[in-house]
Parts: structure tokens; C-alpha cells; sequence
């Protein structure tokens, strides 16, 4: 489903970018990781991240959340691998186009030990052209740009599709550097050292300062700060840097429940409006958008012209639900004071009570088939046609289930409480259909909380659980006696990851489970069988010594543990955000006052366990996701990305891999 969207919506605020981009301090920070080199720098309008590649693969990348925008160039592949080495961090460069507009962007002086590089390709556009062609080597014939060579420089420069300001990038040879319209090569320095210049003519964001976007409560961490404050802007917060430089549905209210205690109430605000202007007419909640150049190649594309209206993305299923959640958290808790002027305040043209009881009415309605007569196949699926449809994006991610077990057992659930509790306070708003929706919330919750859990509830006898558990141990090259010892000799029981069509579970070991410490509240059995699903060690659990892996497949057929190794993008690696979901989960679990002493203990035991794992990850734990490799008796931090095998490469910037701004280690 797309919704085309009103260009203003995307400009709220730009108004006030002037005044708002002169005042605030420059913020420059660097991030070095695998083979990358990351240098950001957000100045004035101008907000840029030049990535540099190293190994047999050389790239330049600039990506700009203005737009979504960026450029790059990449080279033919090397014999051998070559390095890169930032002589002169990027600075604010502005510019004009040949028809005298303003372009925004960054300068920087680069070198690389290499005798020749071999020009490839330039690509100027969106960043998902970008990552597209980064992925699989093709871009949009539209976009193609031929470069103009003189004076030992190489320009791309283009008008954007619509006519309106486009891109340029330029490389020049310094010092004694040799360069030619083909290729470039060292002279007798032995190195080959280039200035870059990049620029975009998309509208500027309106960044948002550091004491405007977090409280004195927030953590320390510089990596971490930097990270959130170039990913922060009025109009919307960005997913990630470089891949995902713009708003995520998902992204933006796990990071805003997470950040919550520490946020300043105008920015998790801020954050909550850009999902309710993004609202489809029927209140499903925007997963992705499409803007920017990228917005006119599918408009024209589809028939619309040569357009930059946006588009928003629907395909997703989880953000819907995960909404109610995340506003019951600001207006019950910690934003409870703000809650009549939140709700009665203008966005879009609309009440954001009108639009939030929008939202809820939708996901009650959309909830009722399985509250009146429960079986798996009245749950939630991921939509027709498509293998994804919750945070496991990748096709492989759910091992090819329709029914995720986070969106039917911890976040419908979760929604209609939340909608149930909201209720009082949004009786005002909505239509008379709406409301009369609303009031069914509270029925329905308790069905999905009693009935929904229990159908991904798997259990396996003990001996087929060590065989699948000692067979996956050789696979994957790790030591099988700490997860043999962890089994015992009890069945084992844990939660599928989701259900095929038919209802089956797919049995994979996950992190999933987090998400229920976090927003539910599971009775003992529920909560003794997630834990200690979860804290065993690796190939019986998820625990390694780098971090919680998000996935284990050891006990699924070997079809399934082919997809889900370390390589994958959803397989035996550690998303950063997710050991902080579990770790705010575990402390709000710990917080119970209803809970036996033995599950207490066990709790107690996986959040010391996990912090230790936290800490030994060091400062890569703010990156979107790693992998790791097994020698010597350890297991070792491994960069996403960094391998050619990797399915992708990670984000070094990433929006909800900064929550830890939020939480705190168990005292010592």
C-alpha cells in the first residue's frame, strides 16, 4: 500500500532551518570500522557522512539526510587490497549550480596506497539508488551521469530528474598525483592523494541541538551522542547513516521508547508527530518513505509524472501496533503533564487526537477476527506476497514464517492494553465509529494475552535438542560442552520464532523475546522459559561472549540453518538495539513485585551476564549490527560488512543503536 503525501509535510519546519542552522555548534565526529572510514560533519544547512572503502573494493560515498541524497564513485577492483587515509577531515562547502542555486555540501582530502585506481562508476541520486547499486550493480538509466574532465579534476554534476537543484561530485589530483579522464595514479610520493567535493541541492533539515534534544540523565558516551544528534532533526529522526538516512517508522518509536527518560519532551514530540503526519488515511503507521529523487522515479514510474510527491511505505505490520505502545509510555508516564496539550495540538491540518484514535481504531479492528474465535490462522500475517513484514527485513529473517511471534504475542497484545488504558484520555477525538472501536480494546486484549502466546510455544525432548545442539556446534566451528551443560537434562522449551501458513513453528531460538519483557508482563513459567531460552550459551541459546545473537537456528531443519548463519543480515550475528531492548526489558521485569524468588535470580543472572557482553563488544556496540568469529578458545567481534560474504554492510551511525544514552549497567 503507498499513500501519496502532500510535499509540505516533508518541509515542516524548514522555515525555521535558517535561523536554527546559523546558531547551533558544528559537530564533526569520526567512526572507523572493518574496512570503513566514516567522517560526519553537520554545519549550518550543511549535514554530510563521506564514507570511505578500503580492501580490493575502493569507494568514495557521500551520503546527505537532506533529500536522502548522496553521491559516489566507485573504482574498478584492485589486484590487491588498498587502504584509505583521511588527510583532511570534510568541512562545509557551498556551492551553485550552473543555473545559480545553492548546493550544500563537504570538501575533504583523502589519500589511498595505491599505484593506480581505474575509474568506475559515479552514481548522483537518492541514497536508496545508491544502495541499490552498491547491492547489485545497476542503477536507473535516468540517472546516469557522464563526467566532465579538465585540470586534473573528474566532475559528475546533474539537475535532479525534475528539474529542480541536483548533485555534483567532484575528485582532483593533488600534489604530485597523476591523473587522466580513466584512471589515477601515484607519483613518486608513491601514494594517490585527491580532494573531494560533493554537494547536494535537496532542502536542508533543521537539526536539532544537544541541549534541545537530551536531558542532564543522558549517558556520556561521545560515540553515542554525536550519533544521535546527527540522526536528529524537527522534521524527523534518521534510521541509520548511510544506508538509512531518513525516517523509519519502527526505527523512530523503538528509539523514542528507549530514549524516552532521557529526551527532551519537544523532541520525543517531534518524533511521535513524524509518524502521525506519515498515518495512512486508515491509520496503519508509515514504514518507510520514498522522497527526494528516489519519490520521482517511482512517480514517473507509475504514471504521476515527474514528481517529487513522497510516497509512504505500509508494508510493514509490527510499527502499527507497536504505536499504541510507545504513546501510552509519553502520555501515562513520562510525559503524562503534556498530555491535553499533545493531544489537542495541530499537525498536518489535524488533532493528533483525531489522528492517534485513527490509529487505534485500526488496530482493533484489525485485531477482532482472532479476539472472537482465536486460532493461528485469525492472527496477524506478514501481507500477501511478501517474506518480511516486522524488524526481521531480510527475506530469510523469519525463516520463511507468516505469523511473527513479536507481533502477535507481545505487540497486538501490548497495543490493545495500551489502547484500553489510553482510552479515557482520547474520548474526545476520533469519529463516532473510532470511539466506538476504542471501547472494544480492553475485550480484546485479554484474548490475545491469554490465546496468542501459547501458539508459538514449542517444546523438544532432551536428547534430540543435544544431538541438534552438538551436530550445529561442528557446522559452525565452536565448542558444543558449555551448551550441552546448559540443557541439562530437562525438554527444552522456548518460543518459535513465527508460524508458516499452516501454522507449523519454525524453530529458531530469538531475541524476540525482549520485546515481551519490555512492554508485557508474563506470569513466571512464561517469563522462566524466554529467560532461559535466551541466556544459555551459543549453539543451545543466544549468548556469546560478544553479545546476544538475535537469532539461532540450531534446532531447525539444515535447509534453515543454512540461512541463518553469521553472514546473514537476521542470522547468528548481535543487533546492538537489541541487547538494549533486553536490557531495559529485564530491568523493568526486575522492578515486578510479584515474581518468585527463583525467577527473580534468573533474571538477575541474564542482566549481569548480558552487560558483560555489552561491555566486552567495546565501542563497535553503537553500530547497527556485527558479526564474530570463533578462535583460541573466544569468540571475537567481527565488523558487519567487513567480509565479502556478508549479506550487506552495517550503518556506523545508527538511530536505535544510540539507547544506550538511556541505561545504565547493573551496579557491581
Amino acid at each position: 500500500m503507498i499513500r501519496l503525501a502532500a510535499a509540505f509535510v516533508l518541509l515542516a519546519g524548514a522555515g525555521a532551518a535558517g535561523s536554527a542552522q546559523r546558531t547551533l555548534p558544528p559537530l564533526a565526529f569520526r567512526i572507523d570500522e572493518g574496512r570503513n572510514i566514516n567522517a560526519f560533519v553537520r554545519q549550518g544547512p550543511v549535514a554530510a557522512h563521506l564514507l570511505l572503502r578500503s580492501g580490493t573494493d575502493p569507494r568514495i560515498l557521500i551520503g546527505f539526510p537532506a533529500g536522502n541524497s548522496g553521491v559516489a564513485l566507485w573504482f574498478a577492483k584492485t589486484a590487491q587490497p588498498v587502504a584509505w587515509t583521511l588527510d583532511r577531515p570534510p568541512e562545509p562547502w557551498r556551492t551553485t549550480d550552473a543555473k545559480g542555486r545553492r548546493l550544500n555540501g563537504i570538501t575533504a582530502t583523502v589519500s589511498i596506497d595505491a599505484r593506480t585506481l581505474t575509474f568506475g562508476q559515479g552514481v548522483l541520486s537518492s541514497i536508496r539508488v545508491l544502495r541499490d547499486y552498491e547491492l547489485l550493480r545497476t542503477a536507473p538509466p535516468e540517472v546516469s551521469t557522464m563526467p566532465m574532465y579538465g585540470d586534473a579534476v573528474l566532475t559528475w554534476a546533474r539537475d535532479r530528474l525534475d528539474g529542480a537543484a541536483g548533485y555534483r561530485l567532484s575528485v582532483g589530483a593533488v600534489g604530485d598525483t597523476v591523473m587522466t579522464e580513466r584512471s589515477v595514479s601515484a607519483g613518486p610520493s608513491g601514494r594517490i592523494r585527491l580532494t573531494i567535493k560533493a554537494a547536494t541541492g535537496e532542502v536542508p533539515l533543521t537539526p536539532l541541538a544537544e541541549d534541545a534534544l537530551l536531558t542532564g540523565a543522558a549517558g556520556t558516551d561521545a560515540r553515542a551522542r554525536h550519533a544521535l544528534q546527527f540522526l536528529s532533526y524537527r522534521e524527523k529522526y534518521l534510521a541509520g547513516s548511510w544506508r538509512f538516512d531518513t525516517y523509519f517508522g519502527r526505527d523512530t518509536l523503538m528509539s523514542l521508547r528507549l530514549l524516552m527518560p532521557v529526551l527532551q519532551p519537544a523532541a520525543v514530540e517531534d518524533g511521535l508527530g513524524a509518524v502521525l503526519v506519515r498515518l495512512a488515511p486508515d491509520g496503519q503507521v508509515a514504514h518507510e518513505e520514498d522522497i527526494g529523487e528516489f519519490a520521482v522515479l517511482r512517480n514517473a514510474k507509475e504514471g504521476r509524472g515527474r514528481v517529487a510527491t513522497p510516497i509512504y511505505d505500509y508494508a510493514m505490520v509490527d510499527d502499527d501496533f507497536m504505536f499504541p505502545a510507545v504513546v501510552r509510555a509519553w502520555l501515562l508516564e513520562r510525559g503524562r503533564g503534556r498530555a491535553s496539550a499533545f493531544l489537542g495540538g495541530r499537525i498536518g491540518g489535524a488533532r493528533r487526537g483525531d489522528l492517534l484514535a485513527r490509529n487505534f481504531a485500526w488496530v482493533v479492528e484489525r485485531t477482532a477476527a482472532f479476539a472472537t474465535a482465536p486460532g493461528y490462522e485469525r492472527l496477524v500475517a506478514i501481507k500477501d506476497g511478501r517474506l518480511t513484514g516486522q524488524w526481521r527485513d531480510s527475506e530469510e529473517g523469519l525463516g520463511r514464517g507468516v505469523y511473527a511471534y513479536d507481533v502477535n504475542a507481545v505487540w497486538v497484545p501490548a497495543a490493545l492494553a495500551a489502547i484500553a488504558d489510553l482510552a479515557p484520555l482520547i474520548d474526545r477525538y476520533g469519529t463516532p465509529a473510532e470511539r466506538a472501536a476504542i471501547a472494544r480494546a480492553a475485550a480484546q486484549a485479554r484474548v490475545w494475552r491469554d490465546r496468542a502466546p501459547g501458539l508459538f510455544a514449542l517444546t523438544l525432548p532432551n536428547a534430540r535438542a543435544r544431538t541438534a545442539v552438538a551436530d550445529y556446534a561442528r557446522a559452525v566451528g565452536v565448542p558444543d560442552a558449555p551448551a550441552l551443560a546448559a540443557l541439562g537434562e530437562a525438554p527444552l522449551s522456548f518460543n518459535a520464532l513465527s508460524l508458516d501458513a499452516r501454522g507449523r513453528a519454525v524453530p529458531v531460538i530469538h531475541s524476540d523475546d525482549g520485546f515481551a519483557l519490555l512492554f508485557t508482563d508474563p506470569g513466571p513459567a512464561a517469563l522462566d522459559r524466554s529467560v532461559a531460552a535466551i541466556a544459555r550459551p551459543f549453539p543451545a541459546g543466544l549468548m556469546t561472549d560478544v553479545g546476544l545473537l538475535v537469532a539461532n537456528p540450531a534446532y531447525a531443519p539444515a535447509e534453515t540453518r543454512a540461512r541463518f548463519g553469521a553472514n546473514a543480515y537476521h542470522g547468528t550475528v548481535v543487533w546492538s538495539w537489541q541487547q538494549a531492548i533486553l536490557a531495559a526489558g529485564l530491568d523493568r521485569q526486575l522492578a515486578r513485585g510479584d515474581l518468585p524468588a527463583a525467577t527473580r535470580a534468573a533474571l538477575l543472572a541474564l542482566r549481569s551476564r548480558l552487560w558483560r557482553a555489552i561491555d566486552a563488544a567495546g565501542e563497535v556496540r553503537t553500530s547497527e549490527l556485527w558479526s564474530w568469529t570463533y578462535a583460541d578458545g573466544r569468540y571475537r567481534v567481527a565488523p558487519f560488512g567487513a567480509s565479502s560474504g556478508d549479506a550487506d554492510e552495517s550503518n556506523a551511525a545508527q538511530l536505535w543503536s544510540t539507547v544506550f544514552l538511556a541505561l545504565h549497567p547493573p551496579a557491581r
